[in-house]
């Protein structure tokens, strides 16, 4: 058995401790907010916080999740209104939105542990986020406002 919680609820996991945790937080909780874009860690798109860390979760193991405390976009903050969800709705960060929660994830862990961080903290910071539509800018921008509301 696998214990963790998963944004403040304390779940256990009876299954294959190797299954992804994506697929247990999508498809056996049903917080979809986390999405698959990828399936090698490349692109972001099922980024969460472990243990207060950014992780693809996609092939992050449910077991890594073990006594951690798991936090995905549903539970960043359940009204939206983590000062990096005020910024994206500020400068109208998503086109199509599917790579947002990611993004949002690395961001938010990003200015967790570097609340000050500099231009090229926030480039490094980002990278391995990506966004199809190229909303770059508006993803930098964001996070600079982010970090100034903090």
């Amino acid at each position: 058995m696998i214990a963790m919680k998963i944004n403040g609820i304390s779940r256990q996991f009876h299954g294959d401790p190797n299954m992804p945790l994506l697929w247990y937080v999508r498809d056996e909780l049903g917080l979809t907010g986390s999405k698959f874009g990828c399936g090698m860690a490349l692109c972001g798109a099922c980024t969460m916080h472990v243990g207060g860390d950014a992780v693809r979760s996609c092939v992050t193991p449910v077991s890594v999740a073990d006594g951690k405390e798991v936090t995905t976009i549903e539970g960043l903050d359940p009204n939206g209104n983590h000062p990096v969800q005020r910024a994206w709705r500020a400068h109208n960060v998503p086109q199509c939105g599917y790579c947002q929660s990611g993004q949002i994830m690395s961001a938010a862990a990003l200015l967790d542990r570097n609340p000050d961080p500099s231009d090229d903290e926030i480039v490094s910071g980002m990278a391995g986020n990506i966004c199809r539509c190229g909303t770059y800018q508006r993803i930098f921008a964001a996070v600079r406002t982010a970090a100034q509301e903090a």
